[in-house]
């Protein structure tokens, strides 16, 4: 069965899904629309936050709200009353916009920036720390887009798009430093770019293709494919799970740069897809600082 279609109207460019678990709603993104979605499985409280510029992802916070990176920086966002309370500068670049991120097991955050043209390896990936204190890890980075780590704590996988590859760092939980960065899968032309990813509780990957129109599973060791899930939309941009059960695989997509007949092929793009699995996933985590 093909994932279900939630939204009622597209997304310029959907991403950033994330299971809000003490709330038991999806969080997600327009980037382009600068909007933050809100969906709740009940139907009730289904809502949009219009935003003052582009936002590239959104996350848990643990003492309450959400996190979200902007175009031009972090920022904490109430949902009950529409503040926003930006962090201090981190890449005064104009030419740049901060794009995926999500929390790691301990709580702090990852987020990773792109040149907005997507002309050059301008990005950076960072982390933030409970204490608010900012790190960058990876400089010349063309799209900064998916990351997970293994249930084991001990291996942080990591996409920069452009490159078609899914990197692998071993990580250190204790401190939160990545080292021995190697390739794992390098995709082929005909899978499109990697590009939003998550993992299920078995460890295995779960991967958005931009280009693609599909999720694929992949074996965290080998990189072998064991599973395609087509999401019609050509644009699949980032997955999550979330419901109570952890089974609901959550899907963005765009329709930003589609031909007139990709259009037509996949009518379907820039709506949030629910496919519902056997195997639960990673909860999302929420930033502990």
């Amino acid at each position: 069965m093909d994932p279900i279609r939630l939204t009622e109207t597209p997304a310029n460019l959907g991403e950033g899904p994330c299971w809000h678990e003490d709330e038991g709603v999806l969080y997600w993104v327009d980037i382009l629309g600068k909007r933050l979605h809100r969906h709740d499985p009940s139907g009730k409280l289904t809502r949009y936050w219009q935003l003052p510029e582009m936002v590239g992802t959104v996350a848990p916070r643990a003492s309450g709200g959400l996190l979200l990176a902007l175009q031009s920086g972090l920022a904490f966002f109430d949902p009950e009353n529409g503040e926003l309370d930006r962090l201090p500068i981190i890449d005064a670049n104009p030419r740049t916009r901060f794009n995926d991120g999500k929390c790691d097991p301990q709580g702090r955050f990852w987020f990773g920036s792109m040149d907005i043209e997507e002309k050059e390896n301008l990005g950076i990936l960072y982390s933030m720390d409970l204490d608010g204190k900012v790190k960058a890890w990876i400089e010349n980075i063309g799209v900064s887009n998916g990351m997970t780590w293994s249930p084991d704590g001990k291996t942080m996988y990591y996409i920069d798009s452009p490159t078609r590859r899914l990197d692998t760092f071993d990580f250190d939980s204790s401190n939160g430093s990545i080292t021995n960065r190697r390739n794992l899968v390098t995709f082929d032309e005909e899978d499109g770019f990697p590009d939003g990813m998550t993992r299920d509780s078995e460890g295995y990957l779960w991967i958005a293709h931009w280009a693609g129109g599909c999720i694929s599973k992949r074996c965290p060791a080998s990189g072998e494919q064991l599973a395609r899930i087509p999401t019609l939309a050509y644009q699949t941009s980032a997955c999550c799970f979330g419901g109570p059960e952890l089974i609901d695989l959550y899907i963005t997509s765009a329709q930003v740069d589609l031909t007139k007949s990709q259009q037509a092929t996949f009518p379907q793009s820039g709506h949030l897809f629910k496919k519902t699995l056997e195997t639960p996933g990673s909860p999302t985590f929420p930033y502990r600082g």
